[in-house]
């Protein structure tokens, strides 16, 4: 990712890539009881019907949701963001499309929450404007793991088992980023445990990928 601090929309890949490469990984933590709970009370990434989400129960938390064909929207805060404290304050918001969901924004702003708001809509990210003595917005540190291909490759590689041959861990992604995935073809290569040594939740990875739209016509239900 190129570092721009505050960030800019340009530092960012399309949408539909950086929803791709999230969802992938959040699938790969996916398990059945973590679906059951309350998201106040999960960590980690996760897909639920608000979208993508990201927290490390300490620094940083994210949300990306879709808001409509070709429409998403990115939210969060990085401890490394100013954005709270500027005097005089920012309007995150500015600027903003009709349909994002102010509801919830407006929520997370008036309890402090909010570091930084991204939009994507024709193409191309916009956020509100920024004074010229803004030092950082987070975006770079939130966003790096997702945005940075490389660094997702890499994490997909310590989930994969490389004693079974397969698909390769740059392949695999490619399809997930086409949204055409086969789940049988990522099973087939995962290890029985996570980089974290916790076993793997194969139904529930399967029925991540399907919520999250990358496995194109390998939508029907899955037997892992």
């Amino acid at each position: 990712m190129t570092v721009h601090r505050p960030g800019l929309p340009e530092d960012l890949p399309p949408a539909e890539e950086l929803w791709a490469r999230w969802a992938l990984l959040a699938a790969l933590e996916a398990t059945t009881e973590y679906e059951e709970r309350p998201p106040r009370h999960r960590t980690g990434r996760w897909i639920d019907d608000d979208g993508l989400h990201w927290d490390d129960c300490g620094c940083t938390w994210w949300v990306m949701s879709k808001e409509g064909e070709g429409r998403f929207v990115l939210y969060g805060e990085d401890e490394a963001s100013r954005v709270k404290w500027h005097e005089p304050a920012i309007d995150v918001l500015a600027g903003g499309p009709d349909w994002l969901p102010y509801e919830e924004l407006r929520d997370r702003l008036e309890g402090h929450e909010i570091g930084c708001v991204y939009w994507y809509e024709n193409g191309a990210w916009a956020r509100a404007p920024y004074p010229d003595d803004l030092g950082d917005d987070g975006l770079d540190c939130g966003m790096s793991c997702f945005v940075e291909r490389g660094e997702v490759l890499g994490e997909l590689t310590d989930n994969l088992d490389d004693t079974v041959d397969g698909p390769s861990a740059d392949s695999l992604l490619a399809d997930a980023e086409a949204y055409r995935l086969d789940p049988r073809r990522l099973l087939e290569r995962l290890a029985e445990t996570n980089q974290y040594d916790d076993p793997l939740d194969r139904p529930a990875i399967v029925r991540a990928l399907v919520r999250a739209g990358l496995t194109g016509e390998f939508a029907a239900p899955v037997t892992p």
